[in-house]
């Protein structure tokens, strides 16, 4: 199973160019019973790995803006070792509940925004002024969110050069997964030793991205992007929902079992 999901999540990757960190850690999470905060290493570690096979592609296709990358990493890199730090102490608190309920919320906040904005006309613009300086300021949260969650680079980056920068599409999409592969690589490095990460099920998850990564790119001329991040988008939806849910019933068994348990001992004291 874990070669299937590096597979497929590998391919959304490379057809649409969001879905490494978003999609790894609520299945890890949800399906595979994974602790959040090795979840997070393991979609970040898994995010760099897929992303190492898919940069040179883009470089070689001279789809990366160098000078719009480096904008978005002034402000990203900081950004991931702060969000990586905040999971730690959360993490080191054993707030687990809090941290799948942030979790649900990134998803479904960033899924629903994907989904608002896939309904807007898509118009490029070569003559749309370069805001290029605004990325440091916009890609600091961005990273956080990245080294909280292992989500957001791609959805969040790609849209922010949508809207700041006159890239054309191709360019959107390379200079944004080399972004992410960069964050990915600094985050993962952050939380590779205050987690406790399942080398055995990372090694599976890779073997399955690469065969991904490969499929995808030999597929991505052929397949339309839009439909496809959309579909993505709707199930991610879903998946944030399923987190939300789930913390509120543990939150609501909790609560009853600590009344019990203090009724008991009312009784108990009588």
């Amino acid at each position: 199973m874990p070669y299937l999901i590096g597979f497929v999540i590998a391919l959304f990757i490379a057809l649409t160019g969001v879905g490494a960190g978003t999609i790894t850690v609520p299945i890890l999470v949800l399906f595979l019973g994974v602790p959040a905060p090795a979840a997070v290493a393991i979609g970040l570690t898994f995010s760099a790995a897929v992303k190492l096979i898919l940069v040179p592609t883009q470089i070689f296709r001279r789809t990366i803006s160098w000078r719009t990358l480096g904008f978005m990493l002034l402000g990203g890199v900081p950004g991931v070792l702060i969000g990586s730090l905040l999971l730690r102490q959360l993490a080191t608190a054993g707030s687990q509940n809090l941290l799948n309920t942030i979790l649900g919320v990134i998803l479904v906040g960033t899924a629903g925004w994907q989904i608002f904005y896939s309904f807007a006309p898509m118009k490029h613009d070569q003559n749309r002024a370069d805001r290029s300086s605004w990325l440091p300021w916009l890609m600091l949260p961005v990273g956080a969110e990245v080294g909280f969650s292992s989500a957001g680079a791609g959805a969040l980056g790609s849209a922010a050069l949508l809207g700041l920068t006159p890239l054309v599409p191709a360019q959107v999409v390379g200079t944004d997964i080399a972004f992410g592969f960069i964050l990915s690589l600094i985050g993962s490095g952050a939380h590779w030793f205050s987690a406790t990460t399942n080398t055995h099920l990372l090694i599976q998850l890779i073997a399955g991205g690469a065969a991904g990564a490969v499929g995808g790119v030999l597929l991505s001329t052929h397949v339309p992007r839009r439909p496809m991040r959309f579909a993505l988008w709707i199930w991610l939806l879903i998946l944030g929902g399923q987190f939300l849910v789930n913390s509120y019933q543990a939150s609501v068994a909790h609560a009853a079992s600590r009344n019990f348990f203090r009724d008991h001992s009312s009784e108990s004291r009588k």
